[in-house]
């Protein structure tokens, strides 16, 4: 395949500044508390993942950040901004967008429809014809409904639908849950070559064999807190304790 170019989406310069600085992140669902001063940085250009077992706080972390989560405090700085009381209209606004865990395809719409829903908030992103160089599957299904996707069909849907929007932060949320192994290579793929393009992406992961594939950095995150942080470079001589982490 060849290699897709982002017009207007330059290779980031390098900066001392993360573009994403979390710092005693806390988060509510109602009155259960489930984040503990979660912090961690991004920056330009990286891949980062955090990884925990279901339940750890992961999820809503990245929910948190994209200020989908009513209850939050803490800080949430992005290129140097602080959005913690932002709604999420104005965050995805400044350039961050969310790709759920349960990809959010709309079963009445075609795939066309579903893919042109979201508006380009802001300059560089991908034209529908370089989301179909990523995802040519998509393309083969342009006119059929949500519904009769496959779920790797779903998720090139879901991601190439926010490659769309402009965002200069992806934070996507287990792309790889209950894909054939196929889709999978398929989807780090694209994560690598969207990396390779300027993108900035925080993963929510629990397979971490694919995670080392793809990222710079991990955050293993447990009941609601980050503690531990893990280079890839080092991620294979700290196998043992990433088993014990994620109980595998």
């Amino acid at each position: 395949m060849a290699e897709v170019e982002l017009a207007g989406r330059p290779a980031p310069a390098a900066s001392a500044e993360p573009l994403l600085k979390v710092e005693g992140l806390e988060g509510w669902y109602s009155e259960s508390h489930i984040l503990h001063g979660v912090s961690f940085d991004v920056r330009e250009g990286e891949v980062v993942t955090l990884l925990g077992r279901n339940g750890a706080g992961k999820t809503t972390t990245l929910k948190a950040v994209m200020g989908i989560l009513a209850k939050r405090s803490g800080s949430v700085m992005f290129e140097g901004r602080e959005t913690i009381r932002l709604p999420a209209r104005a965050i995805a606004r400044l350039g961050i967008a969310l790709c759920p865990e349960e990809r959010a395809i709309f079963s009445s719409l075609s795939v066309e429809e579903n893919l042109m829903l979201p508006p380009q908030v802001r300059p560089g992103g991908l034209t529908v014809e370089q989301i179909f160089e990523l995802f040519p599957n998509i393309k083969e299904r342009l006119s059929s409904q949500g519904t009769k996707l496959s779920g790797g069909e779903q998720q090139m849907l879901a991601i190439g639908r926010i490659l769309r929007t402009g965002a200069k932060l992806l934070l996507l949320d287990e792309p790889t849950e209950g894909l054939a192994p196929v889709i999978v290579q398929q989807i780090g793929r694209t994560i690598a070559r969207l990396k390779q393009q300027g993108f900035t992406i925080v993963l929510v992961e629990q397979n971490f064999h694919f995670a080392a594939v793809v990222a710079d950095r991990h955050y293993v995150v447990e009941q609601g807190r980050v503690i531990d942080t893990i280079p890839n470079e080092d991620l294979a001589a700290n196998t043992e304790k990433l088993h014990r982490y994620l109980g595998v």
